[in-house]
């Protein structure tokens, strides 16, 4: 069973930064896609950043975030990043991550965290 153990939320000021980590633990044979999620009060969940596991990993962002956020990766960690920059209240929401994986047995999986809230505000 695969399980994603996220990390990082918080209070922040507007203007400010925070980074999530998102850490995967059971067994995993590779992973074609990380993504990073959020769902503020009273809204439906919103897809932030996608970042691919191939050479190099291409990134795509939601435009309101595009600029300010930044999505990393290491393979070796089965780890996913996401620096928040600039933050507004606007962001304020429940960040989950999620993870697109194939097991052993060639089946493909995807995987969610617990979510972390993120609350920025002065």
């Amino acid at each position: 069973q695969v399980q994603l153990v996220e990390s990082g939320g918080g209070l922040v000021q507007p203007g400010g930064s925070l980074r999530l980590s998102c850490a995967a633990s059971g067994r995993i044979f590779s992973i074609n896609a990380m993504s990073w999620y959020r769902q503020a009060p009273g809204k439906e969940r919103e897809l932030v950043a996608t970042i691919t596991s191939g050479s190099g990993g291409s990134t795509t962002y939601a435009d309101s975030v595009k600029g300010r956020f930044t999505i990393s990766r290491d393979n070796a960690k089965n780890t996913v990043y996401l620096q928040m920059n600039s933050l507004k209240p606007e962001d304020t929401a429940v960040y989950y991550c999620n993870f697109q994986y194939w097991t052993f047995s060639m089946l493909s999986l995807n995987a969610w965290g617990q979510g972390t809230l993120v609350t920025v505000s002065s």
